[in-house]
């Protein structure tokens, strides 16, 4: 007896420990209910505003030399020499290449031997028409006394003629030894290939001790001008209309189409460039235009056949809305956004865009100054929850001060 006492005794207190346990769990769900669920997600939010923006419109183009020639030889002979350094920069009429030029200098000796005997034989007929002349001159009183016959007075007004006409061919003969002499120290001097413009040479197509023949389909080298340099773009017809006002206002109040030039790898030059002229005909295939714009090149950075963007600055666009662009989110049926509305919550607003603006969007429908936009935290929200809206800093801005980081800022804005 005394023995199942003692048992009952000790299980008293387990089974009250077991009952206050139990007590213990069914009071978490009402301290949970109690405290209104887990807390908001904080987000870093703007505010939409209009602005002034620059309507750019981004081009893709091609960079071209401003211009291009072909070193070519126009005589034929071996290559004895190459001055230049390839890849280097030459000037007009530096020298390229040397051709042999002993046997252009064999045909200038000899064409200076022609000339000499030309000028000795126009020596010889004046001579004998001055011999003629004389005789016509004397005996011209002798015939009027009778004192010669007029047979031999006409014989010698005909040989004053004969040596009249030896000089004029003689003389002519001079002329054709001169522009034989001119021609064959001509070709003496293309023997000594030079540069037709100045620019960068590339590497030589041709090696010394090579033949080559004048007016060769093959050229020696190319040399491309690069200061300053063309940029080949291509824009839309539909586009083309609003760059022409543009265009037409800078000969009125200088206004220009500012043009800045966005490499490969998205650098932004730092040349401005200027546009030049567009072609008149619109490519039935592509429904655009060809623009050419010319760019200050004096590192010679760009080289011809880089494939480049510009941005051509068409004026300004008042009262503008614009994102980040982080904010926008593409889905299939099109581009939306987060919003917070009055009372704090998320909500969805679908939004078309209309190109970029820098590091944000231009939006052309769905939002209206004083909306309030979610730029971060958009992960961790979803449509209807609460949320804790922060101002959001771009990259690299200094901080938002305490009050304006206050989560109650946002809301009356959005009311307004």
């Amino acid at each position: 007896m005394n023995t199942n006492h003692t048992a009952r005794l000790l299980l008293v207190p387990g089974i009250v420990l077991a009952l206050a346990g139990c007590g213990d769990k069914k009071e978490d769900p009402a301290k949970a209910a109690s405290a209104g669920g887990p807390p908001p997600s904080m987000v870093s939010v703007v505010t939409v505003e209009a602005e002034q923006v620059a309507n750019v419109s981004e081009l893709p183009g091609r960079v071209e030399a401003v211009r291009t020639a072909e070193v070519r030889s126009r005589v034929g002979g071996i290559v004895q020499k190459r001055y230049f350094n390839e890849g280097g920069e030459v000037r007009a009429g530096q020298s390229l290449y040397l051709i042999d030029p002993a046997p252009y200098q064999v045909a200038v000796d000899s064409a200076r031997a022609n000339l000499g005997q030309a000028e000795a034989a126009l020596a010889r007929a004046e001579a004998n028409l001055a011999q003629a002349n004389t005789k016509v001159n004397r005996y011209k009183a002798l015939v009027e006394t009778n004192a010669i016959s007029k047979q031999e007075f006409d014989d010698l007004q005909s040989a004053q003629k004969l040596a009249s006409a030896d000089v004029a061919a003689a003389r002519a003969a001079i002329d054709t030894a001169r522009a034989a002499l001119e021609n064959a120290r001509l070709n003496l001097s293309y023997a000594t290939v030079t540069a037709p413009i100045s620019g960068r040479i590339g590497r030589t197509l041709i090696t010394e001790g090579a033949l080559v023949t004048a007016n060769d389909q093959h050229a020696l080298a190319v040399i491309q001008q690069l200061d300053p340099i063309y940029v080949t773009l291509t824009q839309s017809s539909v586009e083309m209309a609003r760059l022409r006002e543009i265009m037409a206002q800078s000969g009125h109040n200088g206004v220009k189409a500012k043009l800045t030039l966005v490499t490969e790898d998205g650098r932004t030059y730092p040349q401005p460039g200027q546009m030049l002229f567009s072609e008149a005909v619109v490519d039935p295939q592509s429904s655009s235009v060809i623009l050419r714009a010319q760019f200050p090149n004096p590192q010679r950075t760009l080289l011809p056949g880089m494939y480049v963007r510009v941005r051509v600055e068409q004026g300004v666009r008042p009262g503008t809305l614009t994102v980040p662009q982080q904010a926008v989110m593409r889905t299939i049926d099109g581009s939306i956004v987060m919003t917070v509305d009055a009372e704090g919550k998320v909500a969805p607003r679908p939004v078309k865009t209309d190109g970029a603006y820098g590091q944000k969007w231009i939006v052309s429908s769905g939002l209206k100054a004083g909306d309030i936009v979610i730029v971060e935290g958009l992960q961790k929200v979803k449509p209807g929850a609460p949320v804790k809206a922060l101002p959001w800093a771009p990259p690299g801005a200094a901080p938002a001060s305490a009050p304006a980081a206050a989560p109650a800022a946002p809301a009356p804005q959005a009311k307004q």
